[in-house]
């Protein structure tokens, strides 16, 4: 498998990025969500942190390699307590995982369990080749 010179750059931006996004926030994270990818052979496994998120908050989207995570959620306030300081309205995260092979759309599957969103995304499976019959 050649390796492209453009995945590579892309990577690159997506890390610095994400360091200028940790440096201006001032603390890893903010916005952000942790993944991590593994390969098992059939499939990649993304497994995410979303703490305090439920099904119904989060948005799963596949475009072609890349797996985009986000998440929003409303907290709920009681509209008669006397709030002194009032910060956590609402919440939103999100991360874009960028897989690398191709993946099958149609077999995705995922599930939220106690904060941790764990993406099943198996590997299409493409022909190395086929004879082509030339007709005379």
């Amino acid at each position: 498998m050649q390796r492209n010179p453009f995945d590579e750059i892309e990577q690159m931006l997506e890390r610095m990025s994400r360091q200028v996004e940790e440096g201006m926030s001032g603390r890893a994270g903010l916005g952000s969500i942790p993944v991590d990818v593994r390969d098992e052979g059939e499939e990649f496994v993304v497994t995410a942190d979303l703490p305090g998120y439920e099904a119904d908050d989060v948005d799963l989207t596949l475009s072609g390699k890349r797996l985009e995570i986000t998440g929003e959620r409303e907290f709920g306030y009681e509209e008669d307590a006397d709030y002194v300081h009032r910060e956590r309205r609402r919440s939103s995260v999100s991360r874009t995982v960028r897989l690398p092979e191709e993946v099958d759309p149609e077999a995705v599957e995922a599930d939220l369990d106690d904060g941790v969103l764990t993406v099943h995304l198996p590997k299409a499976h493409t022909d190395e080749g086929h004879q082509i019959e030339i007709d005379e």
